[in-house]
């Protein structure tokens, strides 16, 4: 029986990961914080390990001898500059103390989920071949997660076996804070504007098989980003819309109004203390086109890149209704 070690098991993807490993017939050990709801892991039947990632020490106590890939997709996501040193910490020191302690240990290979962002922001379709321009500090979970590459990289160079996966946005069941939000706020009659941006969307089962398809087929070093179907937000925000029976907007928010709301609510944040809803990082972000090509992760990871829009937004959709977490009027 194969054995994983997993981080980041309670979130989003890694819980599509989980069900998939398990489903598989993998062993699989789960790392959690303290703090983490871990009932849906142990409805799963995975083994459950306390550590942390700022702490070498409960590492090497949590990861077993005999792990035949470790799945690192524990991320500090936040898109607000009053958790960048949490972030930092979180997103590349963490990672270089776990490489570095999977190097120690000898797994069989590591596979990290990285994110289209450490591309940064380009006018055309993003590919591997792409310059990661993820320089500017001031969008810093973009700049963290280059350097969470390059602090993974740097053991690799002293024989760590590893892999990294870039998954665009991501839509499917299991989300609680990713899109679902958006789900949330037109459910409730409270979006404020529809972005004027594209993306590329991926279907969370997808990747989460794309994560263990990489441990046999995968070439250490190699970056495989993970896109999907490519939409203007106004179209996607349509379809969530038309999913849950309310009135489908029909234009998007100029990208100067999104941003000087930004702009305004970031100074009030100073005063305050507590996070804006709407921050300059996810302003920019919103309002730009992040488009990329899967043709490399299809054809060496037979990554399924063709799930319609429809189907991720349906899955995610009745997920949240059979969770009681919406309600379809």
């Amino acid at each position: 029986m194969k054995h994983a070690f997993v981080t980041g098991g309670s979130g989003f993807l890694g819980a599509n990961l989980v069900e998939q490993l398990k489903a598989d017939g993998w062993r699989v050990t789960a790392m959690h914080r303290k703090t983490s709801n871990t009932e849906r892991l142990r409805n799963m039947g995975v083994e459950l390990v306390e550590a942390s990632l700022n702490d070498s020490d409960s590492l090497r106590s949590a990861i077993p001898d005999d792990v035949d890939a470790l799945f690192h997709m524990a991320a500090n996501t936040s898109m607000w500059r009053g958790g960048n040193a949490q972030q930092w910490k979180d997103n590349v020191e963490g990672a270089a103390n776990i490489a570095k302690v999977a190097r120690e240990k000898s797994v069989g290979r590591m596979i990290v989920t990285s994110s289209i962002s450490a591309y940064g922001y380009h006018k055309d379709t993003i590919t591997e071949e792409s310059e990661k321009r993820a320089d500017d500090p001031r969008h810093h979970y973009l700049y963290t997660k280059k350097r969470e590459e390059i602090a993974v990289r740097k053991e690799i160079d002293k024989g760590l076996d590893a892999v990294f996966l870039n998954p665009c946005a991501i839509v499917g069941k299991f989300d609680t804070s990713s899109w679902a939000q958006t789900f949330f706020l037109i459910d409730k009659n409270q979006l404020p504007g529809v972005p004027p941006g594209w993306g590329s969307f991926c279907h969370a089962g997808a990747v989460a098989r794309a994560h263990i398809e990489a441990v046999e087929k995968g070439r250490c070093g190699e970056n495989y980003i993970l896109a999907g179907t490519d939409a203007s937000f106004l179209e996607f925000f349509g379809k969530i819309a038309e999913l849950l029976h309310k009135p489908v907007p029909k234009r998007t928010t100029p990208a100067f109004v999104i941003q000087s709301i930004a702009w305004f609510s970031d100074v009030w944040s100073r005063v305050s203390g507590k996070e804006p809803v709407i921050t300059p990082e996810k302003a920019t972000l919103v309002t730009r086109r992040v488009v990329a090509s899967s043709s490399k992760a299809e054809r060496e990871l037979g990554y399924q890149s063709e799930v319609t829009l429809d189907a991720m937004l349906c899955e995610c959709r009745d997920w949240l209704v059979e969770q009681k977490l919406l309600e379809i009027k």
